[in-house]
């Protein structure tokens, strides 16, 4: 029997609270219904919260968020004490007696006692990036909800009550914030920096150095923020691992937002200057990867699209939601792989000039050649994402639900080991020469090499929809709010 491990929480912040717990549970969420959504599906083995119930100072919704948490029923919930902020670090909390019957292996979060350490004796600058990124980021998030500290302190979040658009890309009004849910340098008083912490807060608010904390901000932060912070940002980045290209998020108008992402694509052959964004509507957009500068080239599908496939020779393949595949340009070999998904509908795509790759619900892979048919069964359940790297012997690596990136030549016997494996899905892959960028459901980026062991990881904070490896070996990551590309500062 495993004691529950406690997660001190911001009390008097609603958005630390959720960042704080899907952080703990390895999860994404934005918003306690983001949150509830997501711990739904763990199971009767989920975690346990250790709380308290809350108390003066503590917001309504986050007393609704622990309701909700305990009515799942699956989520045990326990009670223990917690320090009071300024007490030496961290809120510890202390299991009650009743966390003696807790789920074996279950984990544990806790709400502190009172109003929890919402905001210090003395918060931050809000309006001062270098305090921002040092200070503590509970305190941060707390100070931005309450509307304490800077010069221009305001209370309310930019967007919707959550500060957050729908799913479809529909921001809602704020009192901050346009009609797109944008708050900008003006807008949010604190030159675009609360907009930005907001958008990325689940991975600010994690334990790292000033200088991660800037490069998450400049991947967040909007066109219409205060012309000093992206240069103050980009030297306190300096030393980052990653360095920031270029960003649009929401509301941005120059160069242009493309809108929600629901797949990316880097063209090759007569796309090669060419970066392939759909969103969740069926649109999609070309942008250049350089710079995100919008590219000739534009389509509306009347389906939702989840897998873009563009080919050499200037064929575009795409896989709509119902597992079916529509064409631009069409040959002898998209016709076959249309037959086939037509009968067994397919969940991830990817193409070169001689292969059509599919994934299926039942983990099998399925390419499509001139020179016939091979298949393998790669995962156990759903293949959640493919990509190809082009070459005598392509090589095709694969992403599942069961939490495996696994890679395969067609016509040769699989891998039996993966190539990476967590406890969580994957969600989406890309690849480019030796180059393999995997993301996962908990909102780890990680960049890879083939032929070595070393990673190097990201956490933009939103969940991640769609990534991308430009030709020149960057990432570019897609979410519901935001596209942005990154470099790897370190040789690969």
């Amino acid at each position: 029997m495993t004691d529950p491990v406690p997660v001190p929480l911001p009390a008097r912040s609603v958005r630390g609270t959720v960042w704080a717990l899907a952080n703990r549970f390895g999860v994404v969420a934005r918003t306690p219904g983001e949150l509830v959504g997501a711990l739904t599906g763990l199971g009767p083995t989920g975690p346990a919260v250790v709380t308290r119930p809350p108390g003066t100072g503590v917001p309504a919704e986050v007393a609704e968020l622990v309701g909700a948490l305990r009515d799942l029923g699956h989520i045990r919930l326990v009670t223990a004490p917690g320090r009071e902020p300024g007490s030496g670090g961290e809120a510890a909390c202390v299991p009650a007696p009743e966390a003696a019957s807790a789920t074996s292996g279950a984990e544990a979060a806790a709400l502190p006692d009172g109003p929890g350490p919402a905001a210090p004796a003395r918060p931050p600058d809000l309006d001062d990036p270098a305090a921002v990124c040092a200070a503590d980021p509970a305190a941060v998030t707390a100070a931005y909800e309450c509307g304490t500290g800077g010069a221009h302190g305001s209370g309310r979040a930019d967007g919707d009550a959550d500060g957050h658009g729908d799913a479809d890309g529909h921001g809602g009004g704020g009192a901050d914030g346009d009609a797109d849910g944008h708050g900008g340098g003006g807008a949010d008083g604190h030159g675009g920096l609360r907009a930005a912490w907001y958008r990325a807060g689940q991975s600010l608010i994690r334990e790292q150095p000033p200088s991660g904390r800037a490069l998450v901000l400049l991947t967040a932060l909007g066109d219409d923020a205060d012309p000093r912070l992206r240069p103050a940002l980009g030297a306190l980045a300096a030393n980052a691992p990653w360095r920031s290209d270029w960003t649009r998020v929401r509301g941005d108008v120059s160069p242009p937002w493309p809108g929600p992402v629901a797949a990316l694509a880097q063209g090759t052959g007569t796309w090669a200057e060419h970066l392939l964004v759909a969103d969740q509507r069926g649109a999609i957009r070309s942008v250049h990867p350089a710079d995100a500068t919008p590219a000739p080239g534009t389509a509306t599908l009347p389906v939702r699209i989840t897998a873009l496939a563009p080919r050499p020779d200037g064929g575009l393949l795409m896989l709509d939601e119902r597992g079916r595949l529509h064409t631009h340009g069409e040959s002898t070999l998209t016709d076959a792989v249309a037959a086939t998904l037509d009968a067994h509908p397919g969940t991830a795509l990817a193409a070169t000039g001689t292969l059509v790759l599919a994934g299926d619900r039942h983990g099998s892979l399925h390419a499509f050649g001139h020179g016939g048919l091979h298949q393998t069964a790669a995962h156990r359940g759903r293949v959640t994402a493919v990509a190809v790297a082009d070459g005598p012997a392509p090589l095709v690596c694969s992403g599942g639900a069961d939490g495996t990136v696994r890679i395969w030549t067609p016509g040769r016997g699989p891998e039996t080991t993966p190539l990476a494996e967590r406890g969580f899905p994957v969600t989406a892959l890309a690849v480019h020469g030796r180059t393999l960028a995997v993301a996962w459901a908990d909102g780890l980026v990680e960049l890879r090499r083939f032929g070595t062991h070393k990673t190097l990881a990201l956490r933009p904070g939103p969940p991640v929809r769609a990534v991308a490896v430009t030709r020149d070996g960057s990432v570019v990551v897609g979410t519901d709010d935001s596209l942005f590309r990154v470099t790897a500062r370190s040789p690969r």
